[in-house]
């Protein structure tokens, strides 16, 4: 089936509901967070360019494009079970991976086998592109729990997927692009008008960080 085979299995990234089996007033699919996670990364990647920072554009792309085609296998697992061991994640990352590899040795042509191998990998590494992809990942998990929490879902894991990825956010080491963030786009957030008590939540996390 070849590359035919790999292009229809993108429609079911579309298929596949991003925190499956709670409430929420919009539902998110994993296709269109790996595009929103590649225009965060874009945005960031910009800041930490503008601060000096050399980025590879074009595995700044390749990673966070990519980063969750290995779920068009699981699915999406819900956060909490898949965070809630260092154990549980190894082993999905391994299942994950060992998937992606038989995918690409039973259906990709050998021309194209490497070039697979390399695009589909982990990208969440040391390098700076590495970070970014964290980041942006951690991000469009902020503002899919804000979304819910705007609107009034208090549902306690939509509160906790907030702030988890608020404090790894503000953690992780993109000096420039966690400033910015800090400084400039959490005040916006502070200032929308929400059901929750955001800056109740928020505050709560930059304390402790």
């Amino acid at each position: 089936m070849g590359i035919h085979k790999f292009f229809m299995s993108l429609n079911d990234l579309e298929r596949i509901i991003r925190c499956p089996g709670r409430f929420k007033f919009e539902e998110h699919n994993v296709a269109a967070h790996s595009w929103k996670v590649s225009q965060y990364a874009l945005i960031f990647a910009t800041i930490e360019e503008k601060n000096g920072a050399t980025i590879d554009w074009k595995s700044l792309y390749e990673k966070t494009i990519n980063h969750d085609y290995g779920e068009v296998f699981i699915g999406d697992i819900k956060t909490p079970v898949k965070h809630s061991s260092p154990e549980l994640k190894e082993m999905i990352a391994h299942v994950e991976d060992k998937m992606i590899e038989d995918f690409i040795t039973r259906e990709i042509p050998d021309d194209f086998k490497a070039v697979f191998k390399d695009r589909l990998k982990e990208g969440k590494d040391a390098t700076i592109e590495g970070q970014l992809l964290e980041f942006a990942d951690k991000l469009d998990q902020f503002y899919e729990s804000f979304a819910e929490l705007k609107r009034g879902n208090n549902d306690p894991e939509f509160i906790n997927m907030y702030q988890q990825a608020l404090k790894r956010i503000l953690k992780i080491d993109l000096q420039p692009s966690v400033a910015y963030f800090r400084d400039v786009i959490l005040n916006d957030v502070l200032n929308e008008d929400t059901t929750i008590d955001i800056t109740k939540l928020t505050h709560e996390v930059i304390k402790e960080a």
